[in-house]
């Protein structure tokens, strides 16, 4: 069968699978039709989200039977906080309108229309509507349909539909940054993201995920677990920020909501869509320590009650702040059309395109003596040890996705998601590893153990495509059995993931001239303190021809239910199973895999007040052989094509418990949150040490079993309509439980801060300014690779462990507003210029990457 015609089948299996749900839900139930009075009082379910208000009023008149009527200028470029749970619909107008200036009026015949409201004498802005006080507020034109319009900080719902609940009833920590946190960080990149937020820490990778995001989450690797709307991305690409809405990161395994993976949760990039309202707005950045040159725009049109268009894009030129050479060179371009050809059906296209280029840095070398990295024995940190006229790294992105949904009635939703795209990842950078001995020059000595005063060179490359095509049809159902409150969600996922991976070949030949000493391999050897970053007499680099090819068919189903008793206890739990077929080749090769992974999830949560939720959960997720779609091996999660690099075992299973409370303070404008977690896993793979009886060296082993256990506090939102804060603190402690290795029990994990703590602050001084500032702090972190933490040193005796010394950073920033429309902000990130590091690469020789230094920037921003 072709590839078409799978692809034929299963969107016709989707079709029919919806369709026939949509049958059998309309043939299943009848809905009397209330007279307008009583529809005015009787209690309804409502779930409308935070978004423009004339949406809003659409989906009101959906949810309540009942015909508002307004002027259609009245309400444009105005957006509402939305109205949740159950509650008559006089109430939940008066929810939507708070905030916006807007009262409501009850005609003869029992309908509702919406009108300015004209202050109260003597109250200033102060609305009087029944007994609810509400302060009028215009929502910014552009502002998130997720979040609080009072406080842009704290987001109030999830982007997906598997999410029936707001954030303060969904019984998982879940961290939500959005547009206006990540300006406010100047986040331009899903990296920076990952740098300055607690509970997660950066990975790096040799000759694989060397520059791709890698995030660990939890402790646990999910560099193949980044999502964008709720489709996964599997290609290996740096993300940019230019087209984000929020980001999502779901903390805990969530397979039953994600598919495989996930273990230590997942990340969500939601994009931006078109909206019902007109905005244009520009910015223009320049930097005073990177050379930084940045332009975005953002424009939205509301072309009619119909149709809306949404075009965005990007460009940058910059060098990094603290390292010599290096530049990080962007541009980006993504386009969305929202249709509504009727009140209950919508459309969603949208497109991006992104590339960045620039010369690449793997960082400086780790020197194993004294266990720390280079820049710490002496070496200034702005040392730069690629080649200067070989390296260079090239990544683009294409991504297409068209989302359809029907409310068909008020129980029941239809959607389906289509996403077609396509990323490259090619690049040629350098490693600086194996610091020499004695000071030896040619030729190199083989046994060296300590840094003194050379370093080795060592060329690494990738070229590695991903192509993605995938469906996601879904249907909301909600209904009642007694006095409980059901959502059901139910969907399917069909995915086709094509990976190809190859690299560079003729580096030995071209490194036969020049003023460097060389290794037998042809490796440079070069002055620590000042590396040479020229080759003389070299030739191109080309392409082994042999890539690694991964072709992963994905067939999966699942099941969620919400149950809802008085918004007083909420119960919910979901199933999914997941056909993961997996096939790797290469020009002599071929191998396949077949797993059948079912994933859990269940969860309770009790409202003691409106404001607040106490909540137990439990999730479970699984690791399927080769689910780490960028290695071409076992050793780092991937599925080689033969049979002597892989051996094929079952999935690795993980499971998480979690007990947490969630509270929304200071007029329900700032949501803070604890939780406990702990999470299992078993049969996780480990390498065996040489020597080891019944095992080769470096054999890849199933049956090891670890545990993290941690606690997490998180807050986001408004203290005061001033003060805006948003930062954590996560605490975690790790143990290996089972090993084929018996002293390996009992040590830490690698790639993990055990404690982690960021916040960004803001305050707005007057109506003109705004200052900030962020702190982040990250603990010690040990180096290694699967169970082999510290290269299964036990920590803290000695020998010295191998590791990333803790770090303090401190960012700051000041926005002044010139007028309505033009207003100017300064940042200055790592203020005290902290030489900290990104990741660590624990090998024979390894290396670390350096984080940027400090780095002064301005921006104007242009809005209408």
């Amino acid at each position: 069968m072709t590839s078409g015609g799978k692809w034929a089948r299963r969107l016709g299996a989707s079709l029919m699978m919806t369709t026939a749900l949509a049958d059998i839900m309309a043939t299943s139930s009848a809905h009397a039709q209330a007279s307008p009075t009583t529809a005015q009082a009787a209690e309804r379910d409502f779930n409308i989200p935070a978004q423009s208000l004339s949406t809003a009023l659409a989906l009101f008149g959906q949810q309540s039977g009942i015909q508002v009527s307004t002027d259609g200028d009245l309400v444009k470029n105005i957006s509402t906080p939305g109205a949740q749970g159950r509650m008559a619909p006089a109430t939940a107008l008066q929810r939507l309108l708070a905030g916006t200036g807007l009262t409501y009026g009850v005609g003869s015949t029992g309908t509702f229309t919406v009108q300015a409201a004209a202050p109260q004498a003597g109250s200033g802005k102060a609305l009087q509507l029944g007994a609810v006080r509400i302060e009028s507020q215009g929502g910014a034109p552009d502002a998130n349909p997720y979040a609080d319009p009072s406080a842009p900080y704290k987001v109030d719902r999830l982007s997906s539909s598997k999410f029936t609940e707001p954030v303060l009833d969904t019984p998982r920590t879940v961290t939500v940054l959005t547009k206006e946190v990540l300006e406010d960080k100047e986040a331009t990149t899903l990296r920076e993201i990952g740098r300055s937020t607690a509970g997660v820490t950066l990975g790096s990778g040799e000759g694989g995920n060397a520059f791709g995001d890698r995030f660990f989450i939890r402790g646990f690797d999910a560099r193949n677990d980044i999502f964008v709307d709720g489709v996964r991305d599997p290609g290996v690409s740096i993300r940019e920020n230019f087209n984000t809405e929020q980001v999502e990161i779901l903390r805990g395994p969530a397979s039953s909501f994600a598919g495989r993976g996930t273990t230590g949760g997942a990340i969500n990039i939601v994009t931006k869509a078109a909206q019902d309202t007109d905005f244009y707005k520009a910015e223009g950045t320049g930097g005073f320590s990177d050379a930084e040159k940045r332009g975005t725009f953002d424009v939205n049109q509301a072309i009619s009650p119909m149709v809306d268009v949404r075009l965005n894009g990007m460009i940058q030129y910059s060098d990094v702040a603290g390292r010599d050479y290096t530049t990080d060179n962007r541009w980006g371009v993504a386009g969305a059309v929202t249709l509504k050809p009727t009140d209950n059906f919508t459309v969603n296209a949208d497109y991006s395109h992104t590339r960045l280029w620039g010369l690449p840095d793997f960082g400086v070398p780790y020197d194993q003596a004294t266990h720390r990295p280079a820049t710490e024995d002496g070496i200034s940190r702005d040392t730069y040890y690629g080649i200067v006229n070989r390296d260079f790294t090239n990544s683009t992105q294409d991504m297409g996705t068209l989302n359809a949904e029907w409310d068909v009635n008020d129980w029941l939703t239809l959607e389906n998601k289509f996403r077609g795209s396509h990323s490259l990842l090619d690049y040629i950078g350098t490693i600086p590893e194996n610091p020499s001995a004695t000071g030896v020059t040619a030729p190199y000595s083989s046994n060296a153990t300590h840094f003194s005063g050379y370093v080795q060179l060592n060329a690494q490359s990738r070229y590695e495509t991903a192509d993605v095509l995938a469906d996601q049809p879904q249907a909301t159902v909600k209904f009642d059995t007694g006095p409980l409150k059901h959502t059901l969600v139910a969907g399917g996922e069909f995915s086709n993931e094509k990976i190809s991976i190859d690299s560079y070949t003729g580096f030995t030949s071209e490194l036969t001239t020049g003023p460097v000493a060389f290794t037998s391999s042809g490796a440079p050897i070069v002055s620590a303190y000042n590396p040479t970053h020229y080759l003389y007499g070299a030739g191109t680099a080309k392409l082994t021809g042999n890539p690694l090819k991964y072709n992963v068919d994905t067939n999966a189903g699942y099941l969620m239910d919400t149950a809802n008793y008085h918004d007083f206890i909420i119960v919910n739990g979901g199933i999914r199973y997941d056909d993961y077929n997996i096939k790797a080749s290469n020009n002599t090769s071929s191998r396949t895999d077949d797993s059948g992974i079912t994933s859990y999830n269940a969860g309770i949560v009790v409202k003691p007040m409106d404001i607040a939720s106490v909540y137990f959960a439990y999730a479970t997720a699984a690791n399927p052989v080769g689910d780490e779609l960028d290695a071409t091996s076992s050793s780092y999660g991937g599925f080689a094509a033969t049979q002597n690099a892989t051996q094929i075992y079952g999935p690795q299973r993980s499971q998480s418990y979690e007990v947490g409370t969630k509270w929304e303070l200071f007029d329900r404008h700032l949501l803070a949150s604890a939780a406990a977690f702990e999470t299992d896993v078993s049969n996780a793979r480990e390498t065996a040490p040489a020597n080891l009886p019944g095992y080769t060296s470096g054999q890849i082993v199933a049956g090891a079993s670890y545990r993290v256990q941690g606690l997490d506090f998180e807050a986001a939102g408004n203290i005061t309509d001033k003060w805006s804060v948003m930062g954590g603190l996560v605490v975690m402690k790790t143990d290996i439980t089972h090993s084929i290795v018996p002293t390996n029990v009992g040590l830490g994990l690698a790639n993990i801060a055990n404690e982690s703590f960021n916040m960004l602050s803001k305050y707005q001084v007057t109506d003109w300014l705004e200052l900030g500032g962020q702190s982040i702090y990250t603990s010690e972190i040990r180096g290694g690779s699967l169970l082999a933490a510290n290269g299964g040193v036990a920590y803290p005796n000695p020998p010295n462990p191998t590791i990333l010394p803790a770090h303090w950073r401190f960012d700051a920033f000041a926005e002044t507003k010139i007028n309505e429309h033009l207003s100017m902000k300064l940042y200055v990130q790592n203020i005290f210029d902290k030489t900290y590091y990104d990741a660590f690469y624990q090998s024979a020789q390894p290396f670390i990457e350096i984080a940027p230094g400090r780095s002064v920037s301005l921006t104007a921003s242009i809005k209408f």
